[in-house]
């Protein structure tokens, strides 16, 4: 059967490999493919796991092929600019038919993966290396990008977290009206015209289940506050352990005391879809992971987003001639408009901030997905120059944009700054007439991305933006590639950094 996932296609053996360690990271027996159909796979398991002898080590180096890392070029032999243009092709894979047991779903194009333990396609990930593509003259790379994801909403209705399986119940970001204008940057309603249904699955898929929604009820990935506002949160359509963190999700589960798993396992999926997976930011406690409740937040950022795919589809159903469409859609997008003004911007504290839908009063942090609404042209001059004031006293470090200013021992924590961050910040706050800071922001992060590259010969995922190394803390060791941050690299020294 198409698209089932490990845990449905192996059973005990999948919670045996996991739960066991078998392999030191669990994303690598999800990417494994079997040598044989799984179901004799599966029955050969239950028919020898009681022998004497029996060794799930040996098993599984029997009957998978493991996946390894793609070797990327070591030491730095050439200049940065050079290094990253050499790097494009090397993260280029193919996929075009689905294999019986693999968890890699089939693609119509070529695609680029992030780099590392990730040699899947990345939803938000994308679009920021598609601006380094584009920068570097590789729209040949960048367009069939934006063809595969097309293709996923109109297979799926969405656009997985990633082109896996096990990553079916949940998405990402909702970026893919960005990489439409990004591609379109001439006319950017032409692009939303030609995309239109596709902008509006995505859309659907986001608000599923908001007609007939009660007030102070949530419903999937839409949400009703108690006044009758209508926001969206964070979720995934699961609620068991995520399969490539298996054994990480059961023990969160197990400190969590006094709350039932299924609940605890439902916000480590939803954070996973926002994309920051982990933060203190969903957490109560921000120190103590079992604390998590993702699905009680309505993010800024998210709702941001979807602000601009609102006002994208109103763009492209007039340059269609849909008036009706236009204008039902201008009408959502400036509403969401006002719940950010009125709902997620905290005049006291100076900045955007997440709101707690069962209790929206309660104080949120400052952290850098407050600059999104800037980053989208959706805040007023008057928070613009708050935020900015927020970033520069809270955020700012030596090496770029911190993501939040709490030391949690997550990855979406201090100490650790992420390209799609530094972008988005910087664009926000240039747009807004903040350019000393944009450039300060992003002088700071490209210049410590380049020392570390002198000193290891690698673009890595995240960097510590307090000194000059790697980023840290997670689930697993810093990845190199690295897609996202070779674009937002590329895209700076060529853009806002040159000019």
């Amino acid at each position: 059967m198409p698209d089932l996932t490990p845990y449905e296609l192996y059973g005990d053996l999948f919670v045996a490999v996991q739960m066991g360690r078998v392999c030191d990271d669990g994303k690598t027996f999800v990417d494994a493919r079997p040598r044989s159909a799984p179901a004799a796979i599966r029955a050969r398991f239950e028919a020898e796991r009681r022998q004497p002898g029996f060794s799930l080590a040996d098993f599984v180096q029997t009957h998978f092929a493991l996946p390894g890392h793609p070797d990327t070029p070591p030491g730095p032999r050439v200049g940065i600019r050079e290094h990253i243009r050499a790097l494009w092709p090397l993260l280029v894979r193919e996929h075009r038919e689905a294999i019986d047991g693999d968890t890699l779903l089939a693609l119509p194009e070529p695609f680029l993966v992030p780099g590392g333990r990730f040699r899947e396609l990345y939803y938000w990930d994308s679009y920021f290396t598609m601006r380094g593509l584009l920068v570097d003259g590789r729209r040949d790379l960048a367009e069939p990008l934006l063809a595969n994801f097309s293709h996923l909403l109109r297979t799926y209705g969405f656009i997985p977290n990633a082109t896996r399986s096990y990553m079916l119940s949940r998405s990402q970001p909702p970026l893919f009206y960005k990489m439409v204008a990004l591609l379109h940057g001439d006319d950017p309603a032409a692009g939303f015209a030609q995309h239109l249904p596709e902008l509006r699955a995505e859309h659907a898929f986001w608000m599923d289940g908001e007609a007939g929604l009660a007030p102070g009820q949530a419903h999937r990935r839409v949400l009703r506050l108690a006044d009758g506002a209508l926001l969206n949160r964070y979720w995934d359509d699961r609620c068991t352990p995520r399969e490539e963190s298996w054994r990480e999700d059961v023990l969160t589960s197990e400190a969590a005391r006094g709350r039932v798993p299924t609940e605890v396992w439902r916000d480590l999926r939803a954070g996973a879809e926002s994309g920051w997976d982990f933060s203190g930011r969903w957490c109560a406690d921000p120190t103590d992971m079992a604390t998590i409740e993702t699905t009680a937040i309505a993010p800024v950022d998210l709702n941001a987003l979807l602000a601009g795919l609102e006002d994208a589809i109103a763009q492209g159903a007039a340059r269609h001639g849909d008036a009706a469409t236009s204008q039902a859609f201008q009408a959502r997008a400036a509403a969401r408009r006002q719940l950010l003004h009125t709902r997620f911007w905290r005049a006291a504290a100076g900045h955007f901030a997440d709101l707690h839908w069962r209790q929206p009063e309660a104080s949120r942090p400052l952290t850098a997905a407050s600059l999104v609404p800037l980053y989208l042209g959706l805040a007023t001059p008057a928070q613009a120059q708050a935020s900015a004031a927020q970033v520069q006293q809270h955020l700012l470090g030596a090496n770029g944009l911190l993501t939040t200013p709490q030391h949690t021992g997550q990855q979406w924590d201090a100490p650790n700054g992420w390209a799609p961050l530094q972008w988005m910040a910087a664009e926000g706050l240039a747009r807004h007439g903040h350019t000393a800071l944009a450039r300060e922001i992003a002088e700071r992060w490209c210049a410590s991305v380049h020392r570390v590259y002198l000193a290891t010969g690698r673009l890595l995922e995240k960097y510590d933006v307090a000194q000059d190394r790697p980023g840290g803390g997670g689930e697993y060791e810093t990845q190199d590639g690295f897609g996202w941050t070779n674009g937002v690299y590329v895209a700076f020294r060529e853009g806002l950094l040159k000019a």
